[in-house]
């Protein structure tokens, strides 16, 4: 049977899940898999756009050749180098010796880097379009969207913006590819940490790329992971919106470690406080158990970090130090903040933490509670201020 999934009358869409993948880059849980996208417009002259992680190449090529039903492959355009999407390049040269290279200047260095033949590579800028017969594709650099070569392609005639990583989530495609298909209430969460995780450090960039994109007249977006954005792109566009800003909402995230449970047992009592005082999204974080991937979501998304742990090796418990280390790349300003420490005989994380969010230039809003062994009443009615004075300053 021939391949017959497309995203218009012209354009095939090509869709690998990966639900074996726990981890991606061995970093980020995948308790969905994974998505992998890449696209193919047929017109006078064929393009394709990205290709697959090596693994999938088999699939992938079996649906190419099912769509290309004979005809030459003209262009492969290159808009990310990133292995899961370039990965398969070689094996295609040989399988089609006709196919012209279309990239950036970056593209092609990354391309020599990875032992790919440039013989056959055309540079494009965003000045110059692609002429394939019926229409021409335009190109919009995307800098650090998150790598320093992205660029997305614009086809006007069909009124899509394939968008390489930008707008993509985390989770295997059940089903249809188009996002109406999808629950958004269980699918924007996991956007939401696609980006916070893969892409928030460049938040700058993000929205200079999103000022240039906005200008083009778009009906659909076609990520390389995730959903076809078509019905839902007004939302989209906002959550991004938000994010590159790093907007926040009025909620509070508790970070903390927890070995023989007197750190837990005041980041309970601080959590319960922040909710009888008002704050209705808190999320506690134990490191012992939580990942990290799901913290930095969390950091982008609410205003207030309070961040506990108890005494290890004179420092940091290890599990808080390496959030610590994950959230300081990702840059988030503009976040209030508060510490809490323990330690039997020599509690000594109040400084280390403090410092660390300094270094943010976060906004302190509460004294650091610093506990000896078990804690007392007196302990715990200071968590309780701790969390109403929390509460008061991201309810303003």
């Amino acid at each position: 049977m021939k391949y017959q999934l497309k995203i218009n009358d012209s354009t095939y869409y090509f869709g690998q899940n990966d639900r074996t993948q726990t981890l991606f880059e061995h970093l980020y849980p995948l308790p969905h898999g994974m998505a992998y996208n890449n696209y193919l417009i047929k017109d006078e002259k064929n393009v394709l756009l990205d290709t697959v992680d090596v693994k999938f190449s088999e699939r992938f090529f079996s649906q190419l050749d099912s769509a290309l039903d004979g005809e030459p492959l003209h262009y492969l355009i290159v808009q990310h180098m990133e292995p899961d999407h370039s990965g398969s390049i070689g094996l295609l040269l040989r399988r089609h010796p006709e196919v012209t290279l279309v990239g950036n200047k970056k593209t092609k260095t990354m391309l020599e880097g990875y032992g790919v033949c440039t013989d056959k590579f055309m540079e494009v800028d965003e000045k110059t379009p692609l002429n394939i017969g019926s229409r021409e594709l335009q190109f919009v650099f995307a800098p650090m969207v998150h790598w320093p070569e992205v660029m997305f392609t614009y086809d006007a005639k069909e009124k899509t913006l394939f968008s390489a990583d930008a707008f993509g989530a985390f989770g295997a495609i059940d089903g249809g590819f188009w996002d109406e298909q999808h629950d958004l209430a269980t699918y924007m969460p996991e956007a939401h940490r696609y980006y916070t995780n893969i892409v928030g450090k460049y938040g700058s960039f993000v929205q200079r790329t999103l000022d240039k994109a906005l200008k083009l007249d778009i009906e659909v977006i076609a990520p390389i992971h995730g959903v076809v954005w078509r019905k839902h792109i007004p939302e989209v566009l906002e959550l991004y919106r938000q994010m590159a800003t790093y907007e926040a909402e009025p909620g509070v995230v508790v970070i903390y470690g927890s070995m023989y449970g007197n750190t837990e047992e005041l980041a309970e009592e601080i959590g319960r406080s922040l909710g009888a005082h008002g704050v209705n999204r808190v999320v506690l974080h134990h490191m012992g158990y939580s990942s990290a991937s799901q913290v930095i979501s969390d950091v982008f998304r609410y205003k207030g970090v309070i961040i506990g742990s108890p005494t290890y090796n004179n420092g940091v418990w290890p599990n808080v130090q390496d959030v610590l280390y994950q959230l300081a790349e990702r840059n988030i300003p503009d976040r209030l903040y508060s510490v809490f420490g323990s330690g039997t005989w020599n509690p000594n994380t109040i400084k280390p933490l403090e410092e660390w969010a300094e270094a943010r230039k976060w906004t302190k809003v509460a004294d650091p509670i610093k506990l000896s062994q078990a804690p007392s009443a007196e302990d715990k009615a200071t968590a309780w201020e701790l969390g109403r004075v929390m509460a008061e300053a991201v309810l303003k």
